[in-house]
């Protein structure tokens, strides 16, 4: 990518003007009309539009620049980066996989230098000129001297890490989790850089670490891999899981393996636990009382599937379907809670008299069929406030009817 043409005022201007169009259209009507590459200020329109829900501030912004789409793919969130530099300052951190720059951004607002690391050279020359923007624009003079806040790195933060005298106050790495084959890789020294080899040179070399993981790795896998890792933060936003973070911090004495649980949806829930707890907790069961609840997903994600029974006063219904009941429910609970209705027998003819409109909302759990497949044997469709939750019981498998709590009449 040419920067100096898409810096042009030009370029800028058209993007601006038809960033609500069909990408597609505008390479048919434009073609050979326009005094700049076409297909580059295309790519930037599609990039603003697949970007707009994760980056929205940035998708925004007309001096920014935006690579391919695989690198917006693997890049945090606005919402979970920021959420990931709270309490973290010093005076230099180092970020080894800069990425398209939106963890280094704001990471390193709480340190007097960032160092921004990246090995594929067309990233790594747009991140730079996108990070040089919006430090710039925090200074509403636009006269900001860079020189002590930003040093960039093209080439490996591995190898700048051996070579280097500095001392970091933290270190943060989001491991490249695609193969040669474009395969996901889901282990930690899978991946690159490999973080699991290299823990030496990395706890040598800073006071904290701050690892940002699949959110398909293996919770077990990961304390295997580095068992030095006190803490584990599982980050969902409205109950999906995003991401993984794996912390240390030099200096810590306690023996304690925690994991905490954060939902960023709509209300801020929370979960926190050591891993000593859930393996102490016992679970009792029952068949469904009056509720049936839904861990968050990050909490299902943990493992903590007896503890979270045990500390809310709830039952089971069965040792593998991670459903749980009780006829109370504390306000606070962190997950979905559902009245129940009744049960059902799942044969057409009744369900039609259930739900007339067709329209139910399924949820499965330890089931012999999924959500979709059930749908399509009983020629349902999602919507309404009404829910089948099919499950197995310690008397087998059931399905209930129920609603939300509040929308009970």
């Amino acid at each position: 990518m040419d920067i100096s043409e898409a810096n042009s005022a030009e370029f800028k201007k058209f993007v601006q003007d038809h960033l609500q169009v069909d990408p597609a259209l505008l390479l048919f009507k434009y073609q050979g009309k326009v005094p700049f590459d076409l297909k580059m200020a295309v790519q930037q329109i599609s990039a603003r539009h697949k970007a707009y829900k994760k980056l929205p501030s940035w998708s925004n912004n007309p001096s920014l620049l935006f690579p391919a789409s695989l690198a917006l793919e693997q890049s945090s969130s606005e919402e979970t980066a920021k959420f990931k530099a709270e309490g973290l300052e010093g005076k230099t951190m180092i970020d080894l996989t800069g990425g398209l720059g939106v963890d280094f951004f704001y990471l390193s607002q709480g340190f007097e230098k960032g160092v921004y690391c990246e090995r594929q050279a067309e990233l790594f020359r747009i991140s730079k000129y996108n990070l040089e923007q919006l430090e710039l624009s925090k200074d509403s003079g636009g006269l900001k001297d860079l020189g002590g806040k930003f040093d960039f790195v093209e080439g490996d933060g591995l190898e700048f890490l051996k070579k280097t005298a500095i001392q970091f106050d933290l270190i943060f790495a989001d491991p490249a989790r695609r193969g040669s084959g474009n395969q996901k890789l889901y282990k930690l020294q899978d991946c690159e850089p490999d973080v699991v080899s290299n823990w030496s040179l990395l706890t040598s070399k800073s006071e904290q670490i701050l690892i940002k993981a699949s959110p398909m790795l293996d919770i077990s896998q990961a304390w295997k891999e580095l068992p030095d890792i006190q803490k584990l933060t599982i980050i969902s936003v409205k109950n999906e899981v995003k991401e993984l973070l794996l912390h240390w911090k030099k200096g810590s004495i306690s023996n304690r393996q925690s994991i905490e649980v954060l939902d960023l949806g709509r209300e801020f829930q929370q979960f926190s636990f050591d891993r000593e707890e859930e393996e102490q907790a016992d679970a009792n069961y029952s068949e469904p009382e009056r509720y049936l609840i839904e861990p968050l997903s990050g909490i299902l994600k943990s493992g903590a599937f007896n503890l979270f029974g045990e500390r809310f006063g709830l039952k089971k219904l069965e040792k593998n379907s991670h459903l749980y009941t009780g006829n109370k429910v504390p306000e606070d609970i962190p997950g979905r809670t559902f009245e129940v209705i009744q049960e059902v027998n799942l044969k057409k003819q009744e369900i039609k008299k259930l739900f007339p409109s067709g329209k139910v909302n399924i949820i499965t759990r330890n089931y012999v069929l999924g959500a979709d497949s059930l749908k399509k044997k009983m020629g349902l469709k999602d919507g309404g406030y009404d829910f089948l939750i099919a499950t197995k019981t310690m008397k087998g498998y059931k399905v209930f009817w129920c609603r939300r709590p509040k929308e009970i009449s």
